[in-house]
């Protein structure tokens, strides 16, 4: 099968990304209103950039009518009309419901963390709050914001986020900064509904040795 994107609709490019860049992982971006009000909403078109300086990206697309979603609105720079700060929570199995609920579409103004049901926690540098449940969160101020197609339905925006500061739950990670990855028991979006775990894992060398 050959595909040409162009040939194809809205809908039929975002399953074949969603189906094909797998697994992903989940960004749980809680964000502030100019006005106060907490948003929390989830973007498995999420990822780091770097580390020096410590940098973050994720994705929300526009609406169906190509109006910008609720994050976007509240993440982007203060001179487009933002705070220009979000954090990033990681998703877990343990907050797996809530990771999927906070995507319901609600009117702006109405917060996610109460539809949900999780706590704001406090963060150290930004307005925005953690998501108290989650064992780790990232809290960003928003560098820039790249707009692939301004305006239209699906269009992308990249968000990209210098990080300021970063929660981590005692006992999750050593001395060494190495991570419990079976304590963090971190989650993965597929295609469609599928979700995955990260619990079956295995392990090999980099580059040459791991050809042997």
């Amino acid at each position: 099968m050959e595909l040409t994107p162009e040939d194809l609709g809205i809908a039929e490019r975002y399953k074949l990304l969603i189906g094909l860049v797998t697994p992903r992982p989940i960004a749980l971006v809680s964000t502030v209103s100019t006005t106060g009000v907490t948003n929390l909403a989830p973007f498995s078109f999420f990822t780091a950039i770097g580390s020096n300086p410590m940098m973050l990206m994720f994705c929300p697309a526009n609406n169906p009518d190509g109006t910008e979603k609720d994050t976007l609105r509240n993440a982007k720079p203060v001179s487009e009309g933002g705070t220009g700060e979000f954090v990033v929570n990681v998703s877990t199995h343990a907050l797996a419901r809530q990771v999927a609920g906070a995507g319901e579409a609600l009117p702006f103004g109405e917060s996610e963390f109460d539809l949900v049901g999780v706590s704001a926690g406090p963060s150290q540098r930004v307005r925005a709050p953690r998501v108290a449940e989650s064992p780790v969160s990232f809290e960003c101020e928003t560098t820039q914001v790249i707009r692939t197609n301004p305006g239209q339905a699906g269009g992308g925006n990249i968000v990209i986020g210098r990080v300021l500061a970063v929660f981590v739950r005692d006992g999750l990670m050593n001395e060494r900064f190495h991570t419990d990855l079976d304590a963090l028991d971190a989650i993965g979006r597929m295609g469609g509904l599928s979700y995955c775990r990260t619990r079956d894992r295995f392990e090999m060398p980099m580059g040459r040795a791991a050809l042997g």
